[in-house]
């Protein structure tokens, strides 16, 4: 393929955000695994947070950092926050339409672990609504953007520690490289590597494990997320997410007695703990989840997606009690990366779900990924125009065949992430 200037892999919020930032005259092509809705940015229901106020901003701050267990770096914190606005700022004037009162005013919902509401939503759909609304803008207002549904990248061109375009495998088996002066990885988290997961079932970690293989650094990878409530099923595939927002409008939650037996509003993690200890004490493999405090008009106006796919399942949420169980569901550890969203490898820089750029620490605070994603996938793309060096001169070769057959590479790549994670968590608790 003809070289470009800058290759994307992923077609998430964070890939898309960072393409709009670059200047008419690059040439940029983003590649996806399969087709771009099947983006987990889609599946994002609660909203995304925000500095409500200038003097909200301790209480954000010490919100986000008390939910990730003080492991968080406290200065990619700062930026996301006093970023915030601007962030916002810039989805509106693509048309993202969040929630707003009769008077125009943005209307803001609280969730688990928040000291406040400062969350903007629409509907419970806010993800979908913001990754739609940057794919339009992509489409058509930037023709120098180029992308490429059904095709996985498969490895690195590297040179002397510097990334020089990406390996990819076409939707027919056939290979092909893309040349580029800087690779972004916006490749998403690792929730396909799970039985159980309210993400999509190819985001098993590509970018960890090429990344892995070039002795390109990682950070906290076994800083696993495991959301709460997700709606209990015997059916196979994608567990499907019952909002935190619920809880912070209200919900609650029931044991086999029907009585409740925590704070519904505690960080994920320990929420998780507490809902798995409930399901071992009444030999259960679900609790159960109130909506009905909630208010059937707000029910079907702030959570009609929930409302509906409930329906399917046969439980009616404005009448009756659902079964929810814990799912994995997001994934704080990832790339490392600077402030600018470097990795350790030159020309290569690592946004979304795939990076560590330590905001998160040991646990997320909720509908923190949507905005951090946004921010730190901007300043990657600021700092590429800013320092932007070609790259000429003759490529290392590449062997196609050392990745074959495709299905044996995928194992040994699933393995070796798992294996690094379970090796991290022994260590974390000797």
């Amino acid at each position: 393929m003809e070289k470009q200037d800058i290759v994307i892999v992923g077609s998430g919020c964070a890939g898309l955000f960072a393409a709009l930032q670059f200047p008419a005259d690059k040439r940029i092509t983003m590649i996806t695994k399969e087709i771009i809705e099947h983006s987990d940015s889609f599946l994002a229901q609660g909203g995304i947070c925000v500095l409500k106020t200038p003097e909200d901003y301790q209480s954000f701050f010490d919100d986000t950092l008390k939910a990730g267990h003080y492991e968080n770096r406290k200065e990619s914190v700062d930026i996301m926050i006093r970023s915030s606005w601007d962030t916002i700022r810039e989805l509106v004037s693509y048309g993202v339409d969040f929630a707003r009162a009769e008077d125009g005013t943005l209307l803001y919902t609280r969730e688990g672990a928040h000291s406040k509401p400062r969350i903007l939503y629409h509907e419970d759909e806010t993800g979908k609504e913001i990754t739609s609304r940057l794919l339009s803008q992509v489409r058509s207002a930037h023709p120098n953007v180029q992308i490429i549904e059904n095709t996985a990248m498969v490895d690195l061109i590297c040179q002397d520690n510097t990334c020089r375009g990406v390996v990819i495998r076409r939707a027919d088996g056939s290979y092909d490289i893309i040349p580029a002066d800087y690779t972004v990885l916006a490749c998403g988290g690792i929730g396909g590597l799970y039985k159980h997961s309210t993400n999509y079932p190819q985001l098993t970690g590509d970018g960890l494990a090429v990344c892995m293989e070039h002795g390109v650094a990682l950070e906290n990878i076994n800083y696993v997320q495991i959301h709460p409530t997700t709606l209990y099923t015997k059916k196979p595939g994608r567990s499907f997410l019952i909002s935190e927002s619920v809880r912070g409008e209200g919900a609650l939650l029931y044991n086999a007695k029907g009585e409740r037996f925590a704070n519904e509003l505690m960080p994920r993690d320990l929420l998780t703990e507490a809902i798995r200890a409930q399901m071992a004490a009444d030999g259960t493999d679900f609790v159960w989840e109130d909506l009905r405090p909630i208010g059937e008009e707000e029910i079907k106006n702030h959570f009609p997606n929930i409302y509906a796919r409930c329906l399917e399942e046969g439980y009616d949420v404005t009448r009756e009690c659902i079964p929810v169980t814990p799912a994995q569901h997001y994934f704080m550890g990832g790339i490392h990366v600077d402030e600018e969203s470097k990795t350790t490898m030159e020309h290569l820089y690592a946004i979304g779900e795939t990076a560590c750029n330590g905001v998160h620490g040991k646990n997320r605070l909720a509908s923190n990924s949507l905005l951090e994603s946004l921010v730190f996938a901007k300043r990657a793309a600021l700092h590429i125009i800013e320092h932007y060096t070609p790259q000429d001169g003759p490529l290392p070769a590449v062997d196609f065949s050392a990745y074959e057959p495709a299905e044996t590479l995928a194992a040994r790549r699933k393995e070796a992430i798992l294996s690094e994670i379970r090796r991290l968590n022994e260590h974390e608790y000797q």
